[in-house]
């Protein structure tokens, strides 16, 4: 165990006390690993974000207990505070717990300046109290404090990068490792270049802060560097690329795809589907043989390109204890695969699509097998208390998270749900508008919908920001969103109901007249949109490849870009989310007992007691009986093993409600005008 857990676990021993409160203003608390070895250890922790809610999940899973004295749920519970004010708990609690843990960053890394050291992601924190107490002799100021910390905890010494080339390296580097740099530490570095004169005028900061805005930067420079080598294409499938490499002054990006260091680094990113290859006719024999990972020839090496990718991705999945990052950007690279493929022209290599498919298949299953495993381990659970200050881990969070963007200067809001739709749908979409040359930059992240994945509980939270054992009597149906959503911002940003707008059922080009009206007259300050095409389309369709059809068939209506390009024009700033996934399934009957918690998420029936679903489990070998915290007690999902479904017996079908990446891990994106990144 690391000094860093050492330090914070010391403070915590289940047998001194059954209660106990964690005073955590910076979340030190909150890291995965921490959290795993506390529940090992004997603890449970509970947020108290909300009282009324606390309240009632205390009770009934703690109090009554100890009241009894029966076991509770764990045999310690720590109530966890975001401030450092204990006495803003109630009274029962304050008596009754151990006098309260005080973890403070500002004590805990003394010879720091504590404005550097509270942009640390907690994940890191242990990097940096190793590096703390054996490198540190002498306190640093703020400066100093950037640069060790930069040092020690994202490998990168700004001071030592001399020329361009040397730039490129290390953002790219930390781009493909997933470290982008938080802002202070990316202003820091760019404050470093500029005053040698290096990249003057271009958005470093964003580039070093930002994946999304450095890959178009990439994209376009990479697009660029092969017409200085007369190939001659288009990116796949699209016509020619807009123009969104130029920088701040104007100019355009010149990147050393020759350099070594560089051309290694964006090889793996052509595989992962991060960038994206042109579709050249001819390439000369004297061509560098390197670059042929960022173009296209013909259709074989279309297959080559799709090939290596999934064989990258294989040596990808994570492992059972990994962190939720590492499992958003699997399902990131997974959906880009799976895009891609669906994309191949399968009737002309037969063979080669039936390998594919295969590989494929071994993936997803080493993926569900150890994705079920993470959740029964508990990770899942941890997630409902991660901060959702630089973006939503799970998708009752996108409230809380958007009410922070209003606060930091986004006036107006556009939540838009595209129901249903998978990480992969969303690449389509994506590429649609990028081939219609839609000037819009996407700022990609992924959310955790709720277990079980169907649309009354999951999409429900998502407007609500509340847990499903808040909204229980409502959880088998969404006609209470409209209320819910309008009540979040009331009552947590004192919005007027009047000023939030909530509309679904939108998929028609022929509605967007009767929104645009009602919006120019309403003049709402916050939007909720429900997109549901793809989910009315995916219970129609059997396999995916048919959804991703007809998807394209869908977006070439016009309806996305239209009402992307209004919203924007009406100055909201644009999020896209969904409330869960969808997978291919195979049929294996439909069992007799349990509550269907939507008629169409085939993948799980629900139980309003542990006998009877004891009794299905039993019934249909390979089903999974997992208790998901945060659903009301009485609620008691089975979910269907594999890629099966509820269905008749063999029966192809695209469905949701269980456990898988797909289902699980859903798109997470501000849309905005390439001008407008920021």
């Amino acid at each position: 165990m690391s000094q860093w857990h050492q330090r914070i676990l010391g403070s915590f021993t289940a047998d001194l006390s059954r209660l106990w409160v964690a005073c955590d203003p910076d979340g030190v608390l909150l890291d995965e690993k921490l959290l795993s070895e506390l529940r090992t250890r004997g603890f449970e922790v509970m947020g108290y974000d909300d009282p009324f809610g606390f309240r009632a999940e205390y009770e009934e899973r703690y109090r009554a207990a100890w009241d009894a004295d029966e076991p509770a749920p764990s045999p310690a519970l720590i109530v966890h505070l975001r401030h450092d004010n204990a006495n803003d708990l109630p009274w029962d609690i304050v008596h009754n717990a151990r006098p309260a843990v005080r973890l403070n960053l500002a004590e805990l890394f003394p010879k720091l300046a504590y404005g550097a050291v509270r942009q640390v992601e907690p994940e890191r924190l242990e990097i940096l109290f190793d590096a703390h107490q054996t490198e540190l002799q002498s306190a640093r100021g703020e400066s100093e404090s950037k640069d060790f910390i930069l040092e020690h905890v994202y490998q990168l010494t700004p001071r030592s990068i001399r020329a361009p080339v040397d730039f490129w390296r290390e953002v790219l580097r930390l781009h493909f490792a997933g470290h982008a740099l938080p802002k202070p530490f990316a202003d820091h570095v760019a404050a470093i270049l500029h005053g040698r004169d290096l990249l003057v005028g271009h958005p470093v900061a964003e580039w070093l802060s930002s994946r999304s805005a450095l890959l178009r930067v990439v994209q376009d420079a990479w697009y660029r560097y092969l017409e200085k080598l007369k190939l001659e294409g288009r990116r796949m499938s699209e016509p020619d690329p807009p123009p969104f490499g130029a920088g701040q002054i104007g100019t355009e990006i010149e990147i050393p795809f020759d350099h070594s260091d560089v051309r290694a680094i964006i090889d793996s990113m052509f595989l992962d589907g991060s960038l994206h290859p042109m579709a050249v006719s001819d390439v000369p024999t004297a061509m560098p043989g390197w670059i042929k990972a960022g173009i296209v020839e013909d259709v074989w090496s279309q297959f080559a390109l799709a090939e290596k990718g999934i064989e990258a991705l294989a040596a990808a999945v994570p492992e059972v204890d990994a962190p939720h990052k590492l499992w958003g950007d699997f399902a990131k690279r997974y959906g880009e695969m799976l895009s891609r493929v669906h994309e191949l022209p399968g009737k002309d290599a037969v063979e080669r699509m039936v390998a594919i498919r295969e590989h494929i298949k071994a993936i997803q299953a080493l993926t569900d097998e150890r994705l079920q495993a993470w959740i029964a381990a508990g990770h899942y659970a941890d997630l409902i208390l991660q901060p959702a200050i630089k973006g939503p881990v799970m998708v009752h969070h996108v409230p809380r998270f958007l009410r922070q963007r209003r606060s930091a200067g986004e006036a107006k809001l556009a939540l838009l749900v595209f129901d249903g739709l998978a990480f992969d749908q969303w690449v389509r979409i994506r590429e649609h508008l990028i081939a219609n040359q839609q000037p819009l930059a996407f700022d990609e992240r992924t959310a955790f919908a709720w277990l079980p994945t169907v649309t009354s509980v999951s999409r429900q939270a998502l407007f609500s920001g509340l847990r499903p054992r808040e909204f229980d009597d409502s959880i088998d149906h969404t006609n209470k969103e409209e209320t819910l959503w309008k009540a979040y911002w009331q009552n947590e940003a004192g919005i007027a109901a009047s000023d939030v707008l909530y509309r679904r059922a939108l998929h028609q080009v022929e509605q967007l007249g009767a929104l645009k009206t009602e919006i120019a007259s309403r003049k709402p300050k916050v939007l909720g949109l429900v997109i549901d095409e793809v989910d009315e389309r995916l219970h129609k369709e059997r396999s995916k490849e048919d959804v991703a059809l007809w998807i394209g068939r869908w977006l070439d209506t016009g309806f996305v870009e239209r009402l992307f390009a209004f919203l924007l024009g009406e100055g909201f700033s644009i999020y896209v989310t969904a409330d869960h996934g969808n997978v291919d399934a195979v049929g294996i009957g439909r069992p007799n007992q349990g509550v269907i918690a939507e008629t169409r998420g085939e993948r799980v029936r629900v139980y309003r007691s542990e006998p009877l679903r004891a009794e299905s489990a039993a019934a249909y070998p390979g089903t999974l009986a997992l208790d998901i915290a945060g659903l009301p007690a009485n609620f008691k999902p089975l979910f269907a093993g594999g890629r099966s479904a509820f269905v008749p017996s063999s029966d192809q079908v695209v469905v949701h409600g269980g456990v898988s990446v797909e289902e699980l891990i859903v798109p997470f994106v501000r849309v905005s005008n390439v001008s407008g990144v920021g």
